[in-house]
């Protein structure tokens, strides 16, 4: 999703994003075959859910026994209660039960448990759902879908993007293994990164290129229909505290020498050594393969890193934000610099303040904007970076 995209999801907080089948069974199966008793004799929850269609529901109860559960809880939210508004489309299993009510069906959550054998055929599959109305409208912060939280052992849903900092926030506090879908930057949110930096949150196993698809309500922002299906991409990727087998996985690298004779991008080859920060006591390190293997000081490397990060190879210092890198101060401010256009070298009447605390090198730059002093002496901020150092 461009980042247009993004501010109209939040303008909008259209959170009606869908995931697909065969991501949910991609990822859930690689957790698994690493360590099969992750799932074994657990309680898992499905919160932020919508039951009746989701596919968190759908695969989750057609693969009870093989995953070894003990019980499996799904709840929704209510349609009135939702910001965005669109038709609302029953179930067969909804409709043709007992305790329906329709009146009930738009202003209450829906809770679906598995657990047992209703329908006797000796399998705990989907056909044994049993479900009936929450007492409030199933959002995630009210008391009753809290004590569910406590319950359960496991939580793993695709929260809404809106509430993103609520929902992690209520996540950490439940102290519970968890498998979430978030956009990327949810990674830079101050709430997030000191739990990245502390190794106690990493990435999923799905790598980050090319974003993930979902099925959207809305139908003014469709990127690709297809079989009639309304699609979106989204640049999201999976946030868990579960153990899968890339987490340990170092990466291949180069040496300083060799990266510079051979490495794949134009912006490194041919160099004699990497640019160092004028704000911080290391060097830039544009590309995630291009980190050499024997250095051993700090490095700034890009966000994207953290889809291959090995917490055995690497330390993890910092983020360069404003009150994220205590493993790494910062040592030289901008307050007395001014920001200057690149297309004319025009100041643009804001204070170099602004790039404090970035990721910050000397020269022009190639940017938007830079930042001079009043000697002439000129820096340019990099894209957000993160710190590491190598483990010995």
């Amino acid at each position: 999703m461009t980042s247009k995209k993004l501010v109209s999801a939040k303008q909008t907080k259209n959170d009606e994003f869908y995931t697909q089948y065969y991501d949910i069974e991609n990822e859930v199966k690689e957790y698994f075959d690493f360590d099969p008793l992750q799932f074994r004799n657990k309680t898992v929850l499905l919160p932020c859910d919508d039951p009746d269609w989701s596919n968190f529901t759908k695969y989750f109860a057609q693969n009870f026994e093989r995953l070894g559960l003990k019980k499996l809880i799904s709840t929704s939210f209510a349609p009135e209660s939702k910001n965005y508004k669109y038709p609302v489309q029953l179930s067969f299993l909804e409709t043709n039960s007992a305790q329906f009510n329709k009146d009930k069906t738009n202003t209450h959550g829906k809770i679906f448990i598995l657990e047992r054998d209703i329908t006797g055929d000796g399998r705990i599959n989907y056909d044994d759902l049993e479900w009936d109305y929450l007492e409030g409208d199933g959002d995630f912060r009210s008391d009753e879908v809290r004590k569910l939280r406590d319950e359960a052992d496991i939580i793993i849903t695709n929260p809404p993007f809106s509430l993103f900092r609520d929902f992690f926030s209520w996540l950490i506090e439940s102290n519970k293994k968890f498998l979430i879908i978030a956009n990327k930057n949810c990674i830079t949110f101050k709430e997030v990164f000191p739990y990245i930096k502390d190794n106690k949150v990493w990435s999923g196993h799905r790598l980050w290129a090319g974003g993930m698809w979902f099925e959207t309500m809305n139908p003014d922002d469709v990127d690709e229909v297809v079989d009639g299906v309304n699609m979106k991409n989204i640049p999201s990727i999976w946030l868990t505290n579960m153990e899968h087998d890339r987490h340990h996985s170092p990466l291949k690298l180069m040496t300083q020498e060799r990266n510079f004779r051979y490495s794949k991008h134009k912006e490194i080859r041919g160099r004699t050594k990497y640019e160092h920060y004028d704000n911080y006591d290391a060097i830039e390190i544009p590309f995630t393969d291009a980190i050499p293997s024997d250095y051993e000081g700090a490095m700034g490397v890009p966000i994207s890193f953290l889809d291959k990060y090995c917490p055995e190879q690497f330390e993890i210092l910092g983020l360069t934000q404003f009150g994220c890198h205590d493993g790494l101060p910062d040592i030289r401010r901008y307050n007395e610099y001014k920001e200057v256009r690149t297309s004319d070298d025009k100041e643009t009447g804001a204070s170099g303040a602004k790039t404090n605390e970035n990721a910050v090198l000397e020269g022009k730059g190639t940017k938007k904007t830079y930042y001079r002093n009043a000697e002439g002496r000129m820096v340019h901020s990099e894209y957000k970076r993160i710190l590491i150092r190598k483990r010995k």
